[in-house]
């Protein structure tokens, strides 16, 4: 089994949540609820890996917080 890591936004035109896999192209989708989105990435990422391995364009190292003045 894989893992990968999801940015998730919510929409605040919509109201629907946003998630996207960094680096891996055409692995985002978007939900009404947090469980929906969680099983539509899943599909949408089992569906990407029917044509094989993706090459993963980059990596998510993290988050940081900028201050300014």
């Amino acid at each position: 089994m894989k893992s990968y890591t999801a940015i998730i936004e919510k929409d605040q035109d919509t109201g629907l949540y946003v998630g996207y896999i960094p680096g891996f192209p055409g692995a985002h989708s978007q939900a009404e609820t947090l469980e929906e989105l969680r099983t539509n990435l899943s599909e949408v990422i089992e569906m990407l890996l029917e044509d094989g391995e993706p090459k993963i364009e980059s990596e998510f190292i993290g988050i940081q917080n900028i201050k300014v003045a």
